[in-house]
């Protein structure tokens, strides 16, 4: 379903467009075919100097959007992975300092959150939480379950002596990180998109997208999730072990509970290894509630450690490719598996522009240009940036509460 025909439609001047009103985007045409806010950013832009940053860096700092059919990259994906290594273990973040100190930034403290205090999924709850689906919530309170029963485990080993007491606290500390990330990734909204949700670039687009669901814009690479009932940004996949979808919103925090979890598993089972399958000192003796108690977890870490690994291995390579899980499976249902268009996700469109101290963290990353990351903008923000704008005869950037988004 396409959005085509806007010849109908009432024009109305650029003052005059109603706040509350969410069709005013589609009304915002003048003769030329541009939006106010387009127009502005094409004089900047012949105004501007560039950075010398800005000829390397993709997707320039004068627009919103990353114009994808500039350049395809159709290299087979062993080329891609290979390229996709190197610019992982590079110095991204500095790269983005750099251009960042040269701009000016203010901070946009607008809540456009609802204050309700509703579980739930709609637009208009105020906690993200799925309850609807059954199964998900059995599913996500084992995951606690375990990790709970694993450093229970351990902790018998290092009150009857077995093991240090410091062994037991680290392990401790590595399932506090792993439950407060299932913790995040479970109530952080993934990437919903709103209702009043409109293309980045609306001047550049005759016709966008929408959601034959939610009747929402439906950007690039976002599917939608017929468990949480929305359109997810960069959906990845519905996660039952979550009780959440994984999308560009919460993809951090998952990650961070993968690595975390996979180093609990590892753990517990070389603890395991050492102290009680390899004992062989005279003060190896168990009890009979520790014995079944370790092997019970020995059993458990197993299918965890080699679960978790290939969950690992398949996050990698949509991070390496841009490729997510559902994508793929469309891609190799049509044998397309080979022809890739996307670009690598870089880390810190996932982990964001903060302190690399804040990526071993599960807390709420700060991104360069929200707006890009999401694929869209709504006309709330859009109006903001046009305030802002005539009161100051700067040009600046938005600093956003869930990231930077650029005029």
């Amino acid at each position: 379903h396409e959005s085509t025909d806007n010849s109908n439609r009432k024009k109305l001047p650029p003052n005059d467009y109603p706040t509350g009103d969410l069709r005013w985007v589609q009304m915002m045409r003048r003769s030329s075919e541009e939006t106010p806010l387009i127009s502005r950013r094409e004089d900047r832009r012949r105004q501007r100097v560039p950075h010398h940053d800005d000829r390397t860096k993709k997707g320039s700092h004068s627009g919103r959007g990353t114009d994808k059919t500039d350049k395809v990259d159709r290299r087979r994906i062993i080329g891609r992975v290979r390229a996709a290594v190197s610019n992982i273990f590079s110095p991204v973040a500095q790269k983005h300092t750099t251009t960042r100190d040269h701009e000016e930034f203010y901070l946009d403290t607008y809540n456009d959150y609802p204050s309700t205090c509703t579980f739930g999924t709609a637009e208009d709850d105020g906690i993200w939480m799925n309850r609807i689906d059954k199964s998900g919530c059995i599913m996500s309170a084992t995951v606690w379950l375990l990790i709970v029963y694993s450093y229970v485990t351990i902790s018998l080993l290092a009150h009857t002596g077995h093991i240090w007491g410091i062994v037991s606290g680290i392990y401790g500390t590595i399932c506090a990180l792993a439950l407060a990330s299932h913790v995040k990734t479970m109530f952080t909204d993934p990437g919903a998109i709103p209702q009043a949700a409109v293309p980045i670039e609306i001047a550049n687009r005759a016709t966008h997208a929408m959601c034959v669901h939610c009747q929402t814009y439906k950007p690039p690479s976002s599917h939608h999730c017929r468990i949480c009932n929305r359109c997810v940004s960069r959906m990845d996949h519905h996660c039952p072990w979550m009780n959440n979808c994984i999308g560009a919103g919460n993809l951090k925090h998952f990650i961070l509970f993968l690595y975390y979890t996979w180093t609990a598993a590892f753990t517990a089972l070389w603890i395991f290894t050492l102290d009680y399958f390899f004992c062989v000192s005279e003060s190896c003796v168990f009890n009979p509630m520790t014995m079944h108690l370790v092997r019970a977890m020995t059993v458990i870490g197993i299918f965890a450690l080699f679960f978790i690994s290939s969950m690992i291995i398949n996050v990698t390579y949509g991070i390496m490719t841009g490729i997510g899980t559902i994508d793929r499976l469309q891609k190799r249902a049509e044998g397309k598996l080979d022809v890739v268009d996307d670009e690598p996700i870089d880390l810190t469109d996932i982990f964001g522009i903060g302190s690399y101290l804040t990526w071993f963290f599960p807390i709420d990353p700060l991104f360069e240009d929200y707006d890009r990351i999401f694929g869209y903008v709504t006309p709330q923000r859009i109006l903001r940036q046009q305030q802002r704008d005539n009161q100051s005869s700067v040009v600046p950037k938005i600093v956003d509460v869930r990231g930077y988004a650029q005029v």
